[in-house]
């Protein structure tokens, strides 16, 4: 069975995020990237499932700018097989990512899609279920145990009241939580083979998709500072203030 596992070039997670002067966007320039935390957790779990002898390959693929080649690198290094690069220029959003996963869906035919839940740097949360809807695949979001048997998927999901456990038949799309696995530390006898290792690169029009945006961000604009805490000196002031300056209650 094959697994595909999507990942995404972000802003390092340990990187204090500054807006461009202009609010045109968020400022990359000389900026570390890396791969984003949770795509880096369904790596792992597609390495685990390959040792556990139920997958038989690992594929990456990242869609993006050519630095984007650094990621999948990093992906082959933790025991991805090989990777495919979709390269684009211009800005991706959710829903063209979707597609760009679609096409390769479609000409890869994993058994198992497997990517995080979101990305750090939009907080999206869209690719997952945009995929398993275009692609007409069950799917199982925010995974904290996957097991694999009898040619069906076991996804332990985390929901508001707790866990919640869903059977999907496979092929199927899974979407990673935190505590679903903790990474390996990626050794450098490992970066070095990932060098070896076979990496495509597609334009999106070799995939027949367009990839144009459709949302326009008109401004981007850092958080208000957090103003300083004061004292009460009982509760109803507590409240008092709640009420009427916080405006909470």
């Amino acid at each position: 069975m094959k697994v595909l596992v999507p990942v995404k070039r972000v802003v390092d997670y340990n990187v204090k995020v500054r807006v461009k002067a202009d609010g045109t966007g968020v400022d990359i320039a000389n900026v570390k990237m890396s791969m984003n935390p949770f795509d880096e957790i369904a790596v792992e779990e597609a390495v685990r499932l390959k040792e556990k002898g139920v997958a038989t390959e690992v594929i990456a693929v990242s869609c993006g700018v050519p630095q984007c080649q650094e990621t999948l690198r990093t992906a082959m290094a933790i025991g991805a097989d090989r990777a495919i690069l979709v390269e684009c220029a211009d800005e991706l959003q959710p829903l063209a990512v979707a597609k760009l996963l679609k096409a390769l869906v479609d000409k890869e035919q994993p058994g198992l899609v497997i990517l995080g839940k979101q990305a750090i740097d939009d907080d999206c949360n869209q690719t997952g279920q945009m995929l398993a809807a275009l692609a007409n695949l069950p799917q199982g979001t925010f995974a904290s145990k996957v097991e694999i048997a009898d040619g069906k998927v076991s996804v332990t999901r985390e929901v508001d009241g707790g866990l919640e456990t869903v059977r999907l038949n496979l092929p199927a799309v899974v979407t990673t939580d935190l505590r679903l696995n903790e990474p390996r530390y990626v050794t450098l006898p490992n970066i070095m083979k990932a060098k070896k290792k076979t990496l495509d690169v597609f334009k999106p029009a070799d995939l027949g998709v367009d990839v144009a945006p459709r949302i326009k961000t008109l401004k981007v604009v850092e958080p208000p500072k957090r103003g300083a805490g004061v004292k009460v000196p009982d509760v109803a002031a507590l409240v008092d203030k709640l009420k009427n300056e916080a405006k909470v209650i």
